[in-house]
């Protein structure tokens, strides 16, 4: 097993720079440095990073376009919003290597040309937050930032910017009106926040992991990077594990690692008990039976001609004893509660879905309910401003797709599940 984020990550209890300093920090800003901008760019190119926030954007293009948009100054900014159910990833890394984090970041300032950065850091993450603001001061007293970064002349600063506690804002350009004082609504795109972002300016947007890879891309080269996971997918993953599992937690692997062997290492399935279905990158994502995920890879090739997205490797997994209907009702409250309103597909159309679960479960569905929740989510689909419509609509699609006879019995039974009547599940 390759760790190269978990690593050495609180083992010493502490999160202070000596630590950082003792194992190699910051070195990789010192290399960043004494190569041009161009070469940072490649290199991150060239390692097959793919944004670790969901959508796994190639990092080295968007940073790509950063460099050709005009405008000054130019923003760098960390999406540390977290807010997709059964993610737990990034609060690890900026809880036990915020240093990790701030380096990353430093070289992107170099490679982009940006002076100042963000991060946007999840309401619920008061730990992660404090320790933040204390690696930027220890930073900032030995130079790593601020005016003339390792003596150079490099200029850099970093600010921690707490949300509200608001799942849209995991949306980059609803996270940038937030930034700005601004509600939590998504904008029209283009124009693209590579040209046009935080103040109208140029800026980039990458997830915590997404920035706290680079050091390791810039200090071993981004052939060791890109080798660590398969073709078009380099590095390592955390995978967050959680659900009907006997060991729950991160899991840091190598992209392109088999299923089972990420179940292995998560003890197996809970008690004993048979597979059922997992949802492979949080809950936004297709749910995948076991017949269809046990066999394959778990890189974002893979996972998408499987049927779903591997999106920010947060792994569901749901046991033999699970209510589908149940399960995808408590999504759907979730979409419901979380919508901004600015679309009304989906700020009307998450509300009728969760609706409609809840009177199947109630005892009073109808088989006609079955086709107008399918018809509501594909309405939602394709026809918002951002992408949350879309992540609405697919747990309803993908549900009813692989687990239709569960909604069925629960209608036809008066809402009692499927699940109930098995006596193997009591």
């Amino acid at each position: 097993m390759r760790q190269l984020l978990l690593r050495d990550t609180g083992h010493s209890g502490s999160t202070a720079i000596g630590e950082y300093l003792r194992i190699g920090g910051y070195s990789a800003l010192r290399k960043a440095i004494e190569m041009s901008p161009a070469e940072v760019v490649e290199e991150v190119t060239e390692s097959n990073l793919l944004g670790r926030g969901g959508a796994g954007f190639p990092t080295g293009r968007k940073w790509e376009f950063a460099v050709s948009a005009q405008g000054s100054p130019k923003y760098l900014i960390c999406n540390a919003d977290e807010g997709e159910p059964g993610t737990f990833k990034d609060r690890v890394l900026m809880e036990k290597n915020p240093h990790l984090l701030i380096e990353g970041m430093a070289i992107a300032s170099h490679a982009l040309g940006a002076k100042k950065g963000y991060i946007y850091l999840r309401h619920e993450y008061p730990t992660a937050g404090e320790r933040l603001e204390q690696a930027i001061n220890e930073a900032h007293e030995h130079g790593f930032l601020g005016n003339a970064v390792g003596g150079s002349s490099l200029s850099f600063d970093v600010e921690v910017f707490r949300g509200a506690g608001a799942y849209i804002c995991g949306e980059e350009t609803a996270l940038l009106e937030s930034l700005e004082g601004k509600p939590g609504r998504p904008r029209f795109k283009p124009p693209f926040p590579a040209g046009f972002g935080v103040y109208g300016q140029p800026t980039t947007i990458n997830n915590t992991q997404s920035y706290a890879s680079v050091p390791q891309i810039i200090r071993k080269g981004p052939g060791w990077f890109a080798d660590l996971g398969v073709e078009g997918s380099g590095g390592t993953l955390i995978f967050s594990v959680s659900g009907h599992v006997n060991k729950p937690g991160n899991f840091e692997l190598p992209l392109g690692i088999p299923f089972r062997e990420l179940l292995d290492l998560a003890g197996g399935v809970r008690d004993g008990r048979r597979l059922k279905a997992v949802i492979p990158g949080g809950c936004s994502v297709p749910v995948m039976p076991a017949a269809n995920i046990m066999d394959i890879t778990m890189d974002y090739n893979s996972v998408q001609q499987a049927g779903s997205a591997l999106g920010t490797g947060a792994m569901i997994v749901m046991d033999d004893t699970t209510c589908m209907v149940r399960a995808l009702r408590r999504i759907s409250r979730f979409y419901h509660a979380e919508s901004c309103g600015q679309c009304t597909p989906c700020r009307e159309g998450t509300g009728w879905l969760h609706r409609m679960l809840t009177r199947i479960i109630d005892g009073q569905g109808t088989t006609n309910d079955l086709d107008l929740l399918l018809s509501v989510a594909n309405k939602i689909e394709g026809h918002t401003i951002c992408a949350f419509g879309d992540a609405a609509a697919w747990p309803v699609q993908s549900f009813l797709k692989h687990f239709f006879h569960e909604f069925e019995y629960m209608i036809e039974h008066g809402g009692r599940s499927i699940v109930d009547d098995q006596p193997e599940a009591a």
